[in-house]
């Protein structure tokens, strides 16, 4: 089985890596666009869950790291 990676990125999404499933609430499974998908962290998105690059353009802060 493959591993799957999950990296928090300074500011930014979620970086997934590796075959996963994304379902919604009512388990209707998402598209992926490859191995590797950012998911929005900020809540600005405007493709949620996926990133579209707007943690940049509201200044979005969130160091969260590992202890």
């Amino acid at each position: 089985m493959e591993e799957v990676n999950i990296k928090v990125r300074l500011n930014g999404p979620y970086r997934v890596q590796g075959p996963v499933t994304l379902e919604d609430a009512d388990g209707n499974k998402f598209e992926l666009p490859g191995e590797v998908i950012a998911l929005c962290r900020c809540g600005g998105s405007k493709n949620k869950p996926f990133c579209d690059g707007s943690h940049r353009e509201i200044g979005f802060q969130a160091e969260t790291k590992a202890t």
